[in-house]
């Protein structure tokens, strides 16, 4: 399952109806319930205030709402968006200033799934995997090593502190774990390892850096 690690936005316009397409990570339907509200407060003046979201483990918890426009039209396009994108827990709310032109059926299901396609494009998404979180404290001589052996085993270094000796705050799959400890053994003689790592589940996003 996919996460939405941070919203985008995205904007169709036809015949002079604006399609303004927000999406969100949401982690319950309380929270949900408040963005779609605070939405309405910020575009208070337009015809539609059309969303749908997916909760759960399995995305098992699926609503979607038209507010007015046909049956059919708003809402599920949003939700086949959203769940044929392989993300959860995420809310898209797709605000429509009228302009003056009806689009009739088709062309309603077309704005609405544009506006959502565009604001999806927007977002960092992860992909959920096993993970670990730990950190490496070295001696400067080794810095580039480390920076080397991370590049090489794509481990996401969180930050680095410059003290009296230097210490890393990693996250990596849970492959890359034992290989690092293995690499960071021979390459100091047992002298280095990792300290503090705690399995967690992660994202990593499609510029590869991990996130919990």
């Amino acid at each position: 399952m996919k996460k939405i690690i941070t919203g985008g936005t995205g904007e169709f316009t036809d015949k002079k109806s604006r399609f303004i397409a927000n999406i969100y990570n949401i982690e319950s339907e309380e929270q949900a319930a408040l963005i779609i509200e605070k939405l309405k407060k910020k575009y208070w003046d337009a015809r539609h205030n059309c969303y749908a979201y997916v909760l759960g483990d399995k995305c098992e918890i699926q609503r979607f709402s038209d507010d007015g426009e046909p049956s059919g039209t708003a809402g599920k396009p949003i939700l086949e968006v959203l769940s044929g994108s392989g993300c959860g827990n995420c809310l898209c709310v797709v605000t429509r200033y009228f302009g003056g032109v009806l689009l009739g059926t088709g062309g309603l299901i077309r704005a609405y799934t544009a506006a959502s396609k565009e604001a999806l494009e927007n977002c960092r998404l992860g992909e959920l995997t096993e993970g670990v979180h730990a950190f490496l404290d070295v001696d400067y001589n080794y810095v580039g090593k480390v920076q080397y052996l991370c590049s090489q085993n794509d481990i996401t270094i969180v930050n680095t502190e410059y003290a009296e000796n230097v210490t890393f705050e990693l996250m990596m799959e849970k492959q890359a774990e034992a290989l690092l400890a293995k690499q960071m053994t021979e390459i100091s003689s047992g002298k280095v390892c990792l300290r503090n790592a705690t399995d967690m589940k992660m994202y990593r996003d499609d510029t590869g850096s991990l996130t919990v």
